[in-house]
């Protein structure tokens, strides 16, 4: 994640870079729009998603208590590749999702010098810049 952070911990993603090794790409448009799709979803995770519980019950009753990552804050490139192995397709899922969040955590260690030790950031008080 190529990353810059501001005074008001607002964060400007400039680009997210994935590499995937999940056999040979068959439907190369499907496979690239996957990639993006689970890196996107997985920034929306870690900058604000949670689910709030008291006495047993979910809080947030309704997607506007959910805060989902909307278009003017997604990043505008999303570089995907990936290694074409000689062994037999596997599918591709969503393997992007899980790196993203580590990956945004170092980015942001590497910009501010502050480690992040808990998730969603928006807890932090860090917001995505437009």
């Amino acid at each position: 994640v190529e990353l810059s952070v501001d005074a008001n911990k607002q964060i400007k993603i400039e680009r997210i870079v994935v590499v995937l090794d999940v056999g040979p790409i068959i439907d190369m448009a499907g496979s690239l729009a996957q990639a993006q799709g689970a890196s996107t979803d997985a920034l929306s995770t870690a900058m604000g998603l949670k689910i709030n519980i008291e006495n047993g019950r979910i809080q947030e009753q309704n997607y506007n208590a959910y805060p989902i990552l909307r278009m003017p804050f997604a990043p505008m490139t999303i570089d995907a590749y990936f290694i074409q192995p000689d062994y037999p397709p596997t599918g591709m899922g969503e393997p992007a999702f899980p790196a993203l969040a580590p990956a945004l955590g170092n980015a942001i260690f590497a910009a501010t010098g502050v480690r992040v030790r808990s998730m969603p950031l928006r807890d932090l008080g860090y917001s995505l810049a437009v």
